[in-house]
């Protein structure tokens, strides 16, 4: 049965909503506040699609785990600097990832930002980041500097969550490198479907060749609308192929997210009450409740 076409199931507690994704619908605890902080979680958010809420979900849910306490290092690894962007950070004449990835001896804290949420710093990037896979196409081990980079400073975070590029080149591949979970944001469209299959062969690779421990932390539905028959079968075709994969909290499509974008804030900032950001605080619940993260 389509999951829109179910509406409750029974439980000893009894009836219980059904979500998007055909399962009994769960709040998730609070997560419990932490005795002390590190070593961190190294998550990328990555599909080799434009897009599809790779940004916006590392931005809201960056803040969202922040704001249960977690200490939090988003790293914008996207030559378009996006996520820098929408966390109001500047990323003209100051030093950033990429001077990180040429220069082996710099230190990583030179480069950290602040952001003006609380428990949320940035590495933030520039189009510099575009010439990266040129210099470093010759380097030893290259796909393992990043990981070198983010080794140095991860004692300090409970999480540090990467903001790959839509491709699955030598950056992305130092991303999967350096990271033990994946989340892989999915637009509810047909054609976002199509690219699946090659990220998670890429992601297979980078286990067998490079990363043996990199997990599928959970695919994450986003711009869902639930109005359009469209919407609701990708959603249930994503549900099928990747079972409990898919995770049970889902982003729907709002205009609120380039409205926060152009705000240098994120969403549970910007609208702290609106839908979309109590849907990022869900998520960070359950990547809590999964063990995703501390």
């Amino acid at each position: 049965m389509a999951a829109s076409a179910k509406r409750a199931a029974k439980t000893p507690e009894g009836e219980v909503p059904i979500g998007p994704t055909g399962r009994p619908y769960q709040g998730f605890a609070t997560p419990p506040a932490l005795d002390g902080h590190g070593p961190a979680r190294i998550i990328s958010l990555c599909n080799q699609k434009g897009g599809v809420g790779k940004t916006t979900t590392t931005i809201n849910l960056a803040a969202a785990l922040a704001g249960y306490d977690r200490k939090v290092l988003a790293v914008d690894f996207d030559p378009q600097g996006a996520l820098s962007a929408g966390l109001g950070i500047q990323t003209h004449d100051t030093p950033t990832v990429y001077d990180l990835l040429l220069d082996g001896k710099r230190d990583p804290y030179d480069v950290i930002v602040h952001s003006r949420v609380e428990n949320l710093d940035v590495i933030p990037a520039n189009i510099d980041l575009s010439a990266a896979e040129v210099h470093l196409v010759n380097e030893v081990a290259r796909e393992q500097i990043l990981s070198r980079v983010l080794r140095r400073v991860a004692a300090d975070y409970d999480v540090i969550l990467i903001d790959c590029q839509p491709s699955l080149g030598l950056l992305t591949v130092n991303a999967l490198t350096a990271s033990h979970g994946v989340i892989i944001p999915l637009e509810c469209e047909f054609f976002a479907l199509r690219g699946v299959a090659l990220l998670i062969e890429t992601i297979d690779k980078v286990r067998d060749r490079l990363n043996p421990t990199i997990t599928l932390d959970g695919v994450l539905a986003t711009m869902y609308d639930p109005r359009t028959l469209h919407s609701r079968e990708v959603l249930e075709r994503v549900v099928d192929a990747f079972g409990d994969d898919v995770l049970e909290t889902v982003i729907g499509r709002t205009v609120k997210f380039p409205d926060a974008s152009v705000s240098g804030m994120p969403i549970t900032e910007y609208a702290p009450e609106h839908a979309a950001a109590q849907a990022y605080l869900r998520l960070a619940r359950e990547l809590v409740a999964r063990g995703a993260v501390a």
